[in-house]
């Protein structure tokens, strides 16, 4: 099936967030007496913020009372945190570049709310070449379900089959590729030799590593 349309995570793909969402999480949970560590945060990247506090509510013992409070928080200083020092990945330039050359329908699919989409296309300078965007905050399930890149081939208007998707986290890849779509993985450095990229169908160390090879190889598959 010949490829028409590229979807891209947010998060640790487009925008070196996931400090500052690990940052936002830290703040939060030392208000109720808890150091959730860097390693802790890691095991859950790529769920959304709602799911990512279930877990960890559950396991340090907080009261559920607390959790809409405490979302809303780290939402909040999330926020804060891109608007003032949130940096761009390496490529994204070069990447979105490539697919609009190529006449790509793109589209952004995040398991974040709706305001960090808003914001981090004009941070980027894309939201000219973005024709859709889906946010899993609101839907019943969030990646690894792969209802929210669904929901984003069908605002492209385009067949799942159709798309390519680019993503950092596990929890993305198995959304992705549960969809019936080719995806990319680009894993951060430190997670570069996970076992469990094989599920790819790529792997690079940066977006602005891509080529027209590596296009044509997954375009012909």
């Amino acid at each position: 099936m010949q490829l028409n349309a590229v979807i891209f995570d947010i998060d640790g793909l487009l925008v070196d967030s996931e400090p500052l969402w690990n940052e936002a999480a830290a703040e939060t949970f030392l208000l109720y007496g808890v150091n959730l560590t860097e390693e802790q945060y890691r095991t859950t990247t790529g769920l959304r913020t709602k799911e990512f506090l279930q877990w960890w509510f559950a396991y340090f013992r907080i009261g559920d009372e607390e959790l809409a409070r405490a979302e809303k928080k780290i939402v909040q200083l999330v926020l804060e945190k891109i608007s003032q020092k949130g940096k761009t990945m390496p490529g994204v330039p070069h990447i979105f570049d490539f697919f609009a050359r190529k006449k790509f329908k793109i589209g952004l699919a995040t398991s974040s709310p709706p305001e960090l989409i808003e914001l981090v296309m004009d941070m980027l300078g894309i939201r000219a070449l973005v024709h859709a965007s889906s946010s899993a905050e609101f839907l019943l399930h969030g990646k690894p379900h792969p209802q929210v890149y669904l929901n984003c081939a069908a605002a492209l208007e385009t067949k799942p089959f159709h798309c390519l998707c680019f993503e950092d986290s596990f929890n993305g890849l198995i959304s992705a590729k549960a969809a019936r779509m080719k995806c990319v993985i680009v894993p951060h450095g430190s997670q570069a030799k996970d076992e469990r990229w094989g599920a790819a169908d790529l792997k690079l160390s940066s977006l602005q590593n891509f080529t027209e090879l590596h296009f044509d190889l997954l375009n012909e598959r």
